[in-house]
């Protein structure tokens, strides 16, 4: 896994937290008692679920210890866990075990997914939103430009770093195991001030694997300005400079069959 700057993960938090909203929006449980927040970063998501259901008991889960960190200084009144989101169990369910932007980073959703549902009690919901990246132009892009000679071989894992997996496979794993299953698209048009400014905003999250896999800072420049000129050739400026991209993400909402559940011990 990445390193992780939060720092730099909330100079577009604004942008970065709307999906949450989304998500969160549409789940349709009254009165959760207990919910966990799967990969939740320096807490931007975690807020959303506790203004949403400020009676429930409410955890926030991250591998990086720099998120967890960041986390608790903004939201000391929360419970925060370091923890790998993919290694997860609950010793009793959860309402809703709820995912934003994180499990693209996980492998094997064919196991993992059915893990989660797994996680939740009767009436609860598995509440997920991921990068679309199976259809998304700059991430492509990204992969392109790491396919370059000059860096290829040191790039090959930070090519395969995230999962890329499509609505249809999400419907035939979790269909025949849910009594309620939704699954959406959303592209979220993103306006930032130039080219280079799309590169900062991938910095904080796809682009970490590959800028931490290349030898120095040099090398991580020629990389970052080799990226601007793509975007810049997929998305031209427009008159006053800025860009315009859109960024497609995934949700999907997921509430087990009430017959099922949990191995008993």
């Amino acid at each position: 896994m990445p390193k992780w700057d939060a720092d730099q993960y909330l100079r577009f938090g604004e942008e970065r937290t709307q999906p949450a909203r989304d998500l969160v929006g549409r789940i349709e449980v009254a009165h959760p008692r207990r919910i966990i927040d799967l990969g939740c970063g320096p807490g931007n998501s975690t807020a959303v679920l506790r203004r949403r259901w400020p009676e429930a008991e409410i955890i926030g889960v991250d591998s990086s210890r720099e998120m967890i960190e960041a986390a608790t200084d903004a939201h000391p009144e929360g419970t925060w866990v370091w923890a790998d989101a993919g290694a997860w169990s609950a010793n009793d369910p959860f309402d809703i075990v709820a995912s934003n932007a994180a499990l693209h980073w996980v492998p094997d959703h064919a196991g993992l997914f059915p893990h989660l549902l797994a996680q939740v009690a009767p009436g609860g919901v598995l509440a997920v939103q991921m990068p679309a990246h199976h259809r998304f132009q700059l991430h492509h892009l990204i992969r392109e430009v790491a396919d370059d000679p000059q860096w290829r071989d040191l790039l090959q894992g930070a090519r395969n770093a995230m999962t890329r997996e499509t609505p249809t496979f999400y419907f035939d794993l979790l269909e025949p195991l849910t009594s309620r299953l939704s699954i959406w698209e959303t592209d979220y048009y993103q306006v930032l001030e130039s080219p280079r400014a799309m590169v900062e905003w991938f910095k904080s999250t796809g682009l970490r694997p590959y800028l931490e896999a290349l030898e120095d800072d040099p090398q991580r420049l020629r990389f970052e300005e080799r990226l601007a000129e793509a975007f810049a050739r997929s998305v031209p400026p427009r008159q006053d400079g800025r860009v315009l991209f859109a960024f497609p993400r995934l949700f999907i909402l997921a509430t087990p069959h009430a017959s099922s559940g949990r191995p008993k011990p």
